[in-house]
């Protein structure tokens, strides 16, 4: 057998087994097959290992001391794909973007500045940078882990974390719009599909949920079974993929590009029961979505997912603002309904006549440590 440290963190509404560099192996070709054993994949069940069996519990990060100026922390995020001895490193989680911060300051990796320490950290997924304020307890002279802050999808409160996404447009593709056009067609099984495609901290994919015959208040378990749907949004995805470069076909795309882009489906506000028999109101959100992370619906909306929607959201003439209208409002802030509840966020975006320039987008998380200590694999 053999053993690492290890410290198993929720971030935001995912949760994951967070390794510091230097406790693995030098040669970084060892990794994967390490955290598929500390999963436990293939087994799609992962009986025998740290997984949760949905992409939103299946995190790896690996954080490191920064020697670039300016900058506290690196890390990387390896997502684990379900069913698969797999590990996919070509996108950033931006719930556990917040544990991570969390994570350094525990782990006495970065100088605290009390009542708040603002952690700067670089992504290595996709060389964005990001700072979070992390509270600091004043009696511990650590990571706060009380607060009044609530996040749909957690229950209870915890201090709140601020996520600022610095420059986030372009993230794997160098492009806030990839293929140049705030909106496009697919032309699949003979229909004409509208969607916009960008790139804002993580590709992401929308199309309206009713041009593909949903409502756009599926709760997952319902979207899940929906084997048309849930087709079609992978035809979706996987011609997103090819588009951007990151497959050659569709097939590729499922096999090689599970995670990247996300694919989701948006609609107006409105009221819905949520998956903890809450009741979410229309009147509390500017939008509704749902989002798909490795062929499954997210039970809440994933952090990066969630800063494209937002500037989808600010973006004129956006699939968004065509049925929506939400370019035209004034103010910063989104409120995005998901299965879980409400989540809001920051857009700071300047549009001229020929440029979008999207300078940060931020949000509210919380993060706790679980549990730490050692994992063991086989070999």
């Amino acid at each position: 057998m053999r053993k690492f440290n290890v410290v198993y963190m929720r971030g935001g509404t995912s949760k994951g087994c967070i390794f510091h560099k230097e406790d693995l192996p030098e040669n970084r070709a060892e990794w994967d097959d390490i955290f598929v054993q500390v999963m436990g994949s293939p087994d799609p069940k992962q009986i025998d290992g740290m997984g949760g069996t949905v992409s939103s519990n299946n995190k790896i990060v690996i954080v490191w001391k920064s020697d670039e100026p300016n900058v506290d922390i690196e890390y990387l995020v390896g997502q684990s794909i379900v069913g698969k001895s797999q590990i996919d490193y070509k996108s950033n989680c931006g719930n556990m973007t917040a544990a991570v911060p969390a994570y350094a300051v525990e782990e006495g990796m970065v100088d605290i500045t009390e009542p708040i320490t603002v952690v700067r950290m670089l992504n290595k997924n996709t060389d964005k940078y990001i700072n979070v304020s992390v509270p600091i307890d004043p009696e511990t002279h650590t990571f706060a882990q009380d607060g009044d802050c609530h996040i749909a999808g957690i229950d209870g409160t915890a201090a709140e974390l601020k996520v600022n996404f610095l420059n986030p447009a372009g993230a794997k593709t160098g492009k806030l719009l990839p293929t140049g056009y705030v909106t496009d067609t697919f032309e699949i099984g003979g229909k004409q599909i509208v969607y916009s495609l960008v790139d804002v901290s993580n590709p992401l994919i929308l199309v309206a949920a009713e041009d593909i015959g949903l409502t756009g208040t599926e709760m997952p378990t319902e979207l899940d079974e929906n084997k048309k749907a849930s087709e079609l949004l992978e035809q979706i995805r996987g011609n997103a993929a090819v588009l951007m470069g990151f497959a050659k076909n569709l097939e590729d795309a499922k096999v090689n590009s599970p995670a990247v882009p996300k694919v989701g489906v948006f609609t107006s506000s409105k009221d819905y029961q949520g998956i903890s028999g809450n009741i979410v109101s229309a009147e509390d959100m500017d939008v509704c979505v749902r989002i798909l992370s490795v062929f499954k619906c997210h039970k809440a909306c994933p952090l990066t997912a969630a800063n494209s929607v937002a500037v989808l959201a600010k973006l004129k003439d956006s699939v968004i603002d065509q049925k929506l209208h939400t370019a035209s409002h004034g103010d910063s802030s989104v409120r995005i309904g998901h299965p879980s509840g409400i989540m809001k966020q920051y857009v700071d975006m300047t549009v001229s006549a020929n440029h979008v320039e999207v300078k940060g987008v931020a949000g509210q998380r919380t993060a706790r440590r679980i549990m730490d200590g050692c994992v063991y694999i086989r070999k």
